[in-house]
């Protein structure tokens, strides 16, 4: 049906970038969303996309601050996480069915944040319980081999319950993955060829890639932020490897002609958008590297640093000394090892 209207509205020239837009609140067993959650189609590919809004998740979002898709095949729908709230992720479910009936074959996680996994549950119990992938540190997250992790999702979890009432709430849980890989998971859905691939840690212990490489997408993750500021504000992120993570991205073939990345608009141009996170990190590593070494304090460092290349883009003012701080001590930890 979606494709027939596609057509009908080509013919007419009405086509938009957002290739189905809900009109008005829609209810669903987890609260209603006002958010339209507009359905976005890779050129050329049965591969799909919502885009998130930039800022802290709450009630002024509802929790939508991540992307997330899926890709159709003959054999079922393989999904790339799956938003920030259970109602977000009956909405996506909803959007997939606006595509097509095929069953979800399983769930690729990013990683294990919030924002990209609490819309699991509606999977869970909507779609028939598909099998939920992602790299086995994630097992981390769910308390399955750090209880103090566990703790860290816990907290989390009770932070969203009063942040994002009623979309999450005391019956709001966590759901663990099914299976895990290491380093690398290729697999194969109604004749097309996926590659998932470990990155991390990086931005989060579990940070994996999925290249869909029948259609040349790539969907980053949080391993790149488009048209944004990235977010290095964690106890788990490790700036350097988030590098070697980039630079292998550059270096695959062929070099994918569609990005979708964690946070931001997804873009033709994957090299760009490699490169824009890339740029990032490293001004903020070397500028806060210099100041470890020129004995400054942190507050001396970011007054005296030039943001000018980024004070403009979203999510500075929420995430930028917070960024830099982390890198701060992460310098300052390398010095004092005599890296």
């Amino acid at each position: 049906m979606i494709h027939l209207l596609r057509i009908l509205l080509l013919g007419l020239g009405l086509t938009q970038p957002a290739l189905l837009s809900a009109a008005g609140p829609v209810a669903t067993p987890y609260g209603e969303v006002s958010l339209p959650l507009e359905l976005h189609q890779v050129p050329d590919a049965p591969v799909y996309y919502l885009v998130g809004l930039s800022g802290v998740p709450g009630a002024e979002n509802e929790g939508h601050t991540s992307n997330a898709g899926f890709v159709v095949t003959d054999a079922g729908v393989v999904v790339f996480d799956a938003l920030g709230t259970p109602a977000l992720g009956y909405r996506m479910l909803q959007r997939i069915r606006e595509v097509t009936d095929q069953p979800i074959e399983r769930i690729i996680v990013s990683h294990y944040h919030a924002d990209h996994i609490y819309g699991l549950q509606a999977f869970e119990e909507h779609a028939g319980d598909p099998p939920v992938w992602a790299q086995q540190l994630a097992l981390g997250y769910v308390g399955g081999s750090s209880a103090s992790q566990g703790e860290d999702a816990e907290r989390r979890l009770a932070q969203r319950r009063e942040a994002l009432f009623p979309w999450v709430d005391e019956n709001t849980h966590i759901v663990a993955p099914d299976h895990t890989f290491e380093k690398e998971l290729r697999f194969e859905v109604g004749g097309v060829e996926f590659l998932v691939r470990h990155l991390g840690p990086s931005h989060a212990p579990g940070d994996s890639i999925m290249l869909v490489e029948d259609y040349g997408v790539l969907f980053s993750g949080d391993v790149i932020y488009q048209g944004r500021v990235p977010f290095l504000d964690s106890p788990q992120t490790d700036s350097q490897r988030w590098l070697e993570g980039l630079e292998y991205l550059t270096l695959l073939e062929p070099s994918p002609r569609f990005i979708i990345p964690g946070h931001g608009d997804a873009s033709a141009n994957p090299e760009q958008a490699v490169r824009a996170t890339r740029d990032y990190i490293r001004y903020v590593r070397e500028a806060m590297r210099k100041a470890v070494q020129d004995f400054m304090s942190f507050d001396e460092a970011y007054a005296q640093t030039d943001w000018s290349d980024y004070e403009h883009l979203p999510a500075f003012d929420a995430s930028n000394r917070g960024n830099a701080y982390r890198i701060f001590l992460e310098m300052e930890a390398a010095a004092l090892g005599g890296e």
